[in-house]
């Protein structure tokens, strides 16, 4: 991600922060919507047709090994392609600019997450705050590690043996971390109804706006 020092400064008087009054104030876009719901569900079908190989109770239950394998296969190589279509959309590609900037005031952010305060003003945030800026990373590069090692997998002829066994480690130890990581994401996402109002519905009640983005600027109409 880029370090932009200075970068939560405002510098542009013609795009103020944001008000709490008003009608509720657009976040996300038809196109990211989607993009997230269907990232999302193929992500969780992944995780849940691996638990089904690798969890013996869950592939008794189950059964069908070869099916769930097809289908763990397919759904991880669909996974880029929402996000890829996504890029035709100016609001998805703003957002992953602003997913991509770091500045002052998420390191800020950090600190006081970790000593777990939660006073007024202590954890300054733009339209996305230091951690889910670091859940998109990591999240991000964990995707392409497993869908390179899981190609690795799925072509048994194309590398050695040495390679297809290190990639099986990686992606097994990889998916567990994945596992926990999307959990922690939807334990978040459970504890705050407004932000899955925004993901949802694509608005957010301003008031929780200024209060959980308070450097969040008013979007350009």
């Amino acid at each position: 991600m880029t370090s932009t020092p200075g970068w939560a400064v405002p510098t542009d008087g013609t795009t103020p922060l944001l008000s709490e009054h008003g009608p509720k104030l657009r976040r996300f876009s038809t196109a990211e919507r989607w993009v997230h719901r269907t990232t999302a569900w193929l992500t969780l079908l992944c995780v849940a047709t691996a638990a089904c190989l690798y969890v013996p109770q869950l592939a008794e239950l189950v059964g069908r090994r070869r099916l769930v394998v097809t289908v763990h296969e397919w759904s991880g190589l669909l996974i880029p392609v929402p996000l890829l279509a996504g890029l035709l959309s100016r609001a998805l590609r703003a957002d992953l600019s602003r997913l991509n900037r770091f500045g002052p005031h998420d390191r800020r952010w950090l600190r006081a997450a970790l000593r777990r305060d939660r006073t007024p003003g202590s954890r300054p945030a733009g339209k996305f705050n230091a951690g889910q800026k670091l859940y998109a990373a990591w999240i991000a590069g964990g995707l392409l590690v497993m869908l390179g090692t899981g190609l690795l997998m799925w072509f048994t002829g194309l590398t050695p043996l040495v390679w297809r066994t290190g990639a099986t480690f990686v992606h097994d130890w990889l998916a567990l971390a994945i596992g926990i990581v999307l959990a922690g994401h939807m334990a978040k996402a459970l504890a705050d109804p407004e932000a899955r109002r925004g993901m949802r519905t694509g608005s957010v009640e301003r008031l929780w706006a200024r209060s959980e983005h308070p450097l969040w600027r008013e979007p350009e109409e």
